[in-house]
């Protein structure tokens, strides 16, 4: 299941939160290594975006929660269509 999640953390001084950016990053590699997350971008100014590919929902909620306990923010969660699911689907439907 692919999932797209854009953290809104909030407002604290940024030099504040270096060590939880440093230990962010450190949490998100071994997901990066195992497929979980497909890809990871910091924003502009302040949060990130990660494209998640987990199992089921509730591997979503323990990540945004892990994710959440290293800096607190607010989520936004879009579930995503593989490209070539979406094709197919297309292709049968005529949608």
């Amino acid at each position: 299941m692919l999932f797209m999640v854009i953290s809104t953390p909030r407002p604290e001084k940024p030099s504040t939160m270096v060590p939880s950016r440093k230990a962010y990053w450190e949490w998100l590699a071994p997901l990066e290594a195992n497929g979980m997350c497909k890809g990871a971008w910091a924003r502009t100014g302040r949060g990130a975006v990660i494209l998640f590919d987990v199992p089921n929902n509730e591997t979503l909620h323990r990540l945004m929660n892990e994710w959440a306990e290293i800096i607190p923010a607010t989520f936004e969660v879009y579930p995503l269509i593989d490209t070539g699911a979406a094709k197919a689907f297309l292709g049968k439907s005529g949608a």
